[in-house]
């Protein structure tokens, strides 16, 4: 018969803590404690195998009965005492343990096994009648509102606890009572019985008078709790499987409200918001454990240096579990979260568990454990994640208002970090606003090119469609700016300047705040804590331990001085992607662009595009200066021309005076420009070749910005990436063009290209005959392996990802059995031919971890990706190196 229960008790236990997934982390603990001869109230686990089938079968799995009677039975030797009994009652507790830590989520039921005759046999028992019939209150409440209410479908949103809870303040209120202390045997009395006909009355049922039907009822609550609402919201944010289960953990009950010499309280061994090393937690005298985890009263701090510490209540307690925290620490290599009860100056372990902590926290105490040698550097390294560096990079939303705040929406989290503002929905207005000192979040459908200069001026940027690649996020992520994207309950009226989130209405100039960590949106101002980079010590020494443990070279895609400082400060070797197209956006510059696009001959192209010259030479002058003796990869002119040009009427008319061209010309030009399918259109090399004074003019910028850096004294080290390329003949063509301009200035330059088409892929062994470097651009690999435009997935790929269809959306994820595998054949190809060509990642997989994973694997020489994504991309390579 198969195992589904496993004792602890007596300073043995039929578990471990390598038994996590089938004991839940609190089963699995609590017999490691009790294998380690810590104080553990006696107990047993029902594992989360139970737990699923039960979910599946709506009944018991066979075994699972007898199972837990001669657990009981064990216990009840142990412990002398009977579950039951009338006279000398022993009592469980039951509460859940999911194999991940769910604080909060799921169930929990004190006191089982009173009933209106084995409540006399604990106050004589204990000589402590407003301890019995306090205990037997709490039952009644607490049974109620777990198991008769949330663990019956037919009771739900009865809200039974408000009831009782407001009951017992009448009570109060009437005596003229201010604690629940003060309560004496006969007001106890007196409430047991009204909440009993309260129950009844509201719920239908009576509250169970046999110890056994409260335990097994208690059992089956929480294993219904796994499936409940917040427990399956939070398994959503915290990527946990719904088919895990959770275990039960049955222990005996130990009372930390018996009297002065009793206590309740929950500590961690280091403080989990700063990850300072020292003792910190809370307590409360006279209390039970629910009480202190759900704020019922306002607990005591451990060791804060006042007269309510428990240090100098109950010293020698005190001195017991600073020994038994320290001892815990040690043994699992990881800050604790550790509950505790004393029972008449008798200390009692009740959990402990990896405690929750903040992203600060967590490299601190990681680092400080690295020095203190309890960690090797590579558990060092695996015990932090992206999101840690995030919070430590990025400003974050106030962590008890994140607690306090339910968002009103939640969309696709593009852009790292948090932000407020107000809302506007046209950027020009966000331009001018941001200019007057005003924080603005700029609301739209989706974003355009033309849309950038309010992009770059607002706090945030949040759109109802457009997925994790569309142009808001790539844009948004490489200046490292918050953003939220695909919020399909968002519907926005452009002309009521305002949006809708199904009964909520935000107005142009109300406040918001966004989480573009997760995707959250709030319809209220929140509280930001702002970070610090340059001098943050913490970071630095991440960093260090990061980039000389890493094999693989991370740089950066960025395309203005501020992004490469920025870069810098954020470790990269350099720019992996200098996009150009973004230059050509400044109002002083898209009149010589459109201008470029309406000519009727190339010698007026060409007048036009020369103009663009000394904009492009200072551009590259300023970026290779502030990555002076760094790598910096520098792309051609990849988008369609008609990006270039405006869409409404009315900027058409003005760009038609100013060109002084008819407005009929104008739309020609336009219409004529239109692509059925641009993506794959007249854009990247193909530009180039016919109109090769673009790739003149860009090659020529670059050679003069080159020469002057060199005639100052730095040394610029300019690469150049043919981008789209997909056949060898289109590579040779613009690297024979830039070869001729370069060859007159007697300079060498890298020449390289962008591998984004599948072609391009299956051919790499002919192209890398030529090629200084590959480098790949898995955004539109992706999009043309696929078949996918990354701008409309949105509008499908949530019900793939529901469906199972796919299990992870391609643009966030490499898809390693597609766009992976032709990225392996590249390579290989390539190095066959040219076994020292430097191959790189420019596209955002470069930042993602779980693609990471595979790129470290492939071969390549180096990551590049948007700047604030570098220390992640550091980190993710390190741990793979190791």
């Amino acid at each position: 018969m198969k195992k589904y229960v496993y004792t602890f008790l007596n300073n043995s236990a039929e578990g471990s803590s390598k038994m996590n997934d089938l004991l839940g982390g609190k089963g699995a603990n609590l017999a490691e404690m009790t294998n380690l001869k810590i104080p553990v109230p006696p107990g047993f686990t029902i594992t989360t195998e139970a737990c699923t089938y039960f979910m599946k079968h709506k009944k018991h799995p066979p075994g699972l009965k007898k199972q837990v009677d001669a657990a009981i039975k064990q216990i009840e030797q142990f412990m002398k005492k009977i579950f039951g009994d009338k006279n000398n009652p022993l009592l469980f507790s039951v509460r859940s343990g999911a194999r991940q830590s769910m604080p909060g989520m799921m169930e929990t039921v004190l006191n089982i096994g009173l009933t209106s005759q084995s409540v006399r046999g604990l106050e004589k028992t204990t000589n402590n009648a407003n301890f019995a019939y306090d205990s037997y209150r709490r039952l009644i409440m607490m049974y109620a509102d777990v198991v008769m209410e949330k663990g019956n479908i037919k009771n739900n949103n009865a809200n039974i606890r408000y009831q009782l809870e407001k009951k017992l303040d009448r009570i109060k209120r009437r005596k003229q009572y201010t604690k629940d202390s003060q309560l004496n045997k006969e007001d106890l009395i007196k409430i047991c019985d009204s909440f009993k006909k309260n129950i009844q009355k509201t719920l239908n049922q009576s509250f169970p008078e046999k110890p056994k039907t409260q335990l097994w009822n208690s059992i089956e609550a929480v294993f219904q709790s796994w499936n409940g609402k917040r427990a399956q919201h939070y398994r959503k944010i915290e990527n946990i499987p719904d088919d895990w289960g959770t275990a039960v953990n049955v222990q005996c009950m130990v009372f930390g409200n018996k009297g002065a010499n009793s206590a309740t309280g929950v500590v961690f061994t280091r403080n989990p918001s700063t990850g300072n090393n020292h003792f910190f937690g809370e307590w409360l005298m006279n209390a039970q454990g629910e009480d202190v985890v759900a704020g019922i009263r306002t607990p005591f701090p451990i060791h804060a240096k006042t007269k309510n510490d428990l240090d100098k209540k109950l010293p020698t307690i005190y001195k017991k579990l600073n020994q038994i925290q320290k001892r815990l620490e040690r043994h699992y290599k990881e800050m604790q979260d550790i509950e505790f009860t004393v029972e008449e100056n008798k200390l009692w372990i009740l959990q402990t568990r990896t405690g929750k902590r903040s992203g600060k926290a967590t490299v601190k105490i990681a680092i400080d454990m690295l020095k203190e040698k309890i960690l090797t550097k590579k558990h060092m390294l695996t015990k932090i994640q992206p999101n840690h560096i995030n919070e430590i990079l990025l400003p974050t939303i106030n962590y008890n208002m994140l607690n306090q705040t339910q968002p009103i929406t939640t969309g696709l989290a593009a852009g790292p970090g948090a932000a407020t503002g107000k809302i506007i929905f046209c950027p020009d207005e966000a331009e001018k606003l941001t200019k007057r000192g005003q924080k603005i979040i700029l609301v739209r459908e989706e974003t355009s090119p033309e849309d950038i200069h309010g992009m770059f001026a607002a706090q945030a940027i949040l759109t109802s469609r457009g997925g994790i690649t569309s142009h808001a996020a790539l844009v948004a992520r490489g200046w490292g700016k918050c953003c939220v994207v695909g919020c399909k309950d968002i519907n926005i009226n452009y002309k009521k300047e305002e949006l809708r989130v199904r009964e909520t209405i935000i107005k142009k100039n109300d406040w918001i705040t966004l989480n573009g960590s997760n995707g959250d949106v709030y319809n209220t101002k929140m509280e930001l804590v702002q970070p610090e980079i340059k001098n943050n010590q913490l970071f630095k020494q991440l960093l260090k331990i990061s980039k000389t443990t890493s094999r693989l070279e991370v740089r950066t895609n960025a395309d203005n001085p501020n992004d490469a400082k920025t870069a810098l400060e954020l470790g990269a070797t350099g720019i992996g992607l200098c996009r150009t197209e973004h230059m050509f956006f400044k109002p002083n510059r898209i009149k010589e662009v459109r201008k470029m696009i309406v000519a009727n001959n190339p010698k007026e192209r060409k007048q036009a595009i020369m103009k663009l010259l000394p904009f492009q030479q200072n551009d590259f002058y300023q970026i290779l200066k502030t990555m002076n003796n760094c790598p910096v990869t520098i792309r051609l002119l990849d988008p369609p021309l008609h990006e270039f040009l405006p869409s409404d009427s009315k900027q058409i008319q003005v760009l038609a005076k100013e060109l002084k061209i008819s407005n009929k010309k104008m739309m020609d030009q336009i219409n004529s420009l239109h692509e059925s399918n641009p993506m794959l259109g007249h854009r990247g090399c193909r530009l180039g070749i016919t109109y090769p004074e673009i790739t003149e003019m860009q090659t020529m910028a670059i050679v003069k910005a080159t020469k002057k850096l060199q005639q100052e004294g730095f040394k610029p080290k300019p690469e150049i990436m043919i981008p789209l390329v997909g056949n060898l003949g289109e590579f040779l063509h613009q690297k024979t063009t830039i070869k001729n301009l370069t060859k007159k200035h007697s300079m060498k330059i890298p020449i390289g290209t962008m591998i984004e088409l599948p072609r391009a892929c299956l051919i790499a062994d002919q192209i890398a005959q030529h090629a200084d470097f590959f480098s790949f651009g898995t955004n539109d690999l992706t999009q043309t392996t696929w078949g996918f435009s990354r701008d409309d997935v949105g509008s499908f790929t949530p019900k793939y990802l529901r469906e199972k269809i796919i299990t992870e959306d391609p643009f966030q994820v490499l898809d390693q059995d597609g766009v992976g595998q032709l990225i392996i054949i590249a390579i290989n190809k390539a190095r066959k031919i040219n076994p020292k060509i430097k191959i790189g990642i420019c596209g955002e997989h470069g930042g993602d971890p779980q693609s990471i994973n595979f790129l470290f694997q492939s071969g390549i020489n180096y990551l590049s990706c948007s700047p604030f994504r570098v220390p992640v991309a550091y980190l993710k390579s390190a741990q793979l190196s190791l």
